[in-house]
Order: structure tokens, then sequence, then C-alpha cells
């Protein structure tokens, strides 16, 4: 990451060792990213560290914003790699360790239980030059076992709250991140430049960015995201099982069965790791939720109407939050 540190230009938003100057309040990019870029000042080398949707998309963003001149890969498969290059996500494929001592900036994403071991090599491999930011849907398990490391503060903890049932380098698309949030953690164990230039990616995505602790954010995470997955995937299975004839359930299914089980779609590689690292607040909201199922299955055991219609109205008041 050899960046020209006799350069008086003020504006660039990424500045290795030195002053990050950005623009909060516009969405234009005001110059290229010429501070971690090498010599040449033609943008920066980027590791992708998985190259699936959440990477894929991401080096997508990179590439069309003419902030990266070369992106590196890293897969367990031969079969990601080459279709990722395939797609013009990437532009080449390397092991973890030539990966990371050839770029600038590591973004990793990739299941959860993988992240941490992951994490620990790459941490072990940075210098003070280069940043490092996830985009697992767990935060504490990670940042917990970084918490000691020498170079945790080259480190910015995200989760980006955006994703599809869909996974591998052909799930990839452009504009993925716009409109959606963006959560960092522990921003304050990161250095304040890390931080910052981060924010301002994200920004530049089209991300809205909210800070949370690690664990608060597993928390939420828990009640915003996961129980929906679990429950995408019980009810995938309760029609499975009643439903024996496939064609009867493709013929009936309408658009609210659909929009109900498509998450059921998603990778179990990705989201058992998942649910297991974040047992404890998953296992707290699925019996919330199954307190739930039992107050409707009683209402309808009792033929109690008013109170089939008292469960519903409440759970209407969702309108508001969502309507914001």
């Amino acid at each position: 990451m050899a960046g020209d540190t006799n350069s008086t230009d003020n504006q660039a938003p990424f500045r290795a060792g030195g002053k990050v100057v950005v623009d909060r309040g516009s969405t234009a990019l005001q110059a290229p990213f010429k501070g971690l870029g090498g010599v040449d000042h033609h943008g920066i080398t980027l590791a992708i560290i998985g190259v699936g949707l959440i990477s894929g998309s991401f080096a997508l963003a990179w590439k069309e914003k003419g902030w990266a001149k070369h992106v590196i890969g890293v897969s367990r498969t031969e079969a990601s790699q080459k279709k990722a290059i395939e797609l013009g996500l990437i532009d080449e494929a390397l092991p973890l360790e030539e990966a990371v001592k050839k770029s600038d900036f590591i973004y990793v994403a990739i299941p959860v239980d993988a992240t941490i071991p992951t994490m620990v090599k790459i941490m072990d491999l940075v210098t003070e030059k280069q940043i490092v930011a996830d985009a697992g849907s767990t935060k504490f398990a990670l940042c917990d076992a970084l918490k000691n490391h020498p170079m945790r503060k080259r480190f910015v903890a995200t989760h980006p709250m955006w994703g599809t049932e869909y996974s591998g380098p052909e799930a990839a698309v452009k504009n993925a991140f716009v409109g959606r949030a963006c959560v960092i953690c522990e921003a304050e164990k990161s250095d304040p430049a890390a931080v910052t230039l981060v924010e301002y990616i994200y920004r530049q995505l089209g991300m809205n960015i909210i800070y949370m602790e690690a664990l608060a954010h597993d928390v939420h995470a828990a009640y915003i995201s996961h129980i929906s997955h679990i429950t995408s995937f019980a009810l995938a299975n309760t029609v499975l099982e009643k439903e024996k004839e496939e064609n009867t359930i493709f013929d009936l299914a309408g658009g609210g069965f659909e929009s109900t089980v498509r998450l059921a779609k998603s990778s179990p590689a990705m989201w058992a790791p998942i649910f297991m690292q974040n047992r404890e607040n998953v296992l707290e909201v699925l019996n919330e939720h199954i307190s739930q199922l039992r107050k409707f299955k009683a209402s309808l055991e009792k033929e109690n109407m008013d109170y089939l219609y008292e469960l519903m109205n409440n759970a209407n008041k969702i309108r508001k939050v969502l309507d914001k």
C-alpha cells in the first residue's frame, strides 16, 4: 500500500497514516482514492475474501466507481474463482496470504464459522497501512476474538444489512447497497482514520450508517433478520411435509406464500453457522415467536374470534415502524 506521502491533495478520501478528509454532505466522489493506492495514483488494490453475493456486489461497486485499480479474490473453490473472474468481479484469484500482502483494503464476507480463524490469519499479516473490514451477520464473537490483537485498530467491524436468498458469484448485483443500513460495531476500537474511510465507502454506496456495540448488534439481528430466516425455513418444511405433491405447491402458490418462504432458498452453509454463533439470542427470539404462535393456536382452538382479531390488530402496529 505504497502511498504518495508527499502529496498535498487533502481532498483524497483515503489518506494512509494521515488526515482523512470527507465531504459527508455529498454523495459525489470528490477525488480518486489516492492515499492508499500505488505510486501511480490510479486506484487501490482491493481483496475480497469470499467471492459471493455480498463481496461480489461490493467489488462491482468499487469497479463502477473507479476506486480499485485491481481486485483480488480469495475463494475455497476453483469453480467460484473462475466464475468471479468470468463475471468481472475480480481480476485475479490468489491464496489468502498472497492476496493480503498485495492488497490495500481487505473485505471479508464468508460464513461466520470460518470468519474468526480467517480474520486472525489476516490480522497477523496486515500492516499499519492496510485496512480490513468484514460483512458478517454476527459481530460479538468476532470482535471478542480480536479484542487483544495488536493490529485490532486496523479492523473495522461492519454489517451491511442487505442480502438475497441467492449465493455465489452469480448472485452479485449492481447498486446492491443503495438505501440500506450498515452497522459499524465498536468503532472506538478502530483507528479513527480507518473508520472514517469505511464510513465514506458505505455512504458512497448509498448506505445509512448505524453505530452499535457488538453484543447489542447480535440481539437486534436475531429479532430483525435471523428469526425471519428460521421462520421461512420452518414454514417451507411444514408445507413440504404436508404437501407431498410438488406440482400442487407450485400451482397454488401465490405472492404471499412466495414472499414468506423466499428466504428458505438461502444457503444452509451461510445460515446454519449464523444461527449457532448467535444461538442464545436466536433461542430467546424463538421462544417469544413460539409463544405468539401458541396464542394464535389457542384462539382457533377455543373459537375465540375476539382474541384472534386482537392478535392481528396488535400485529398491524408494525406498519408504524416500517412506514416511517
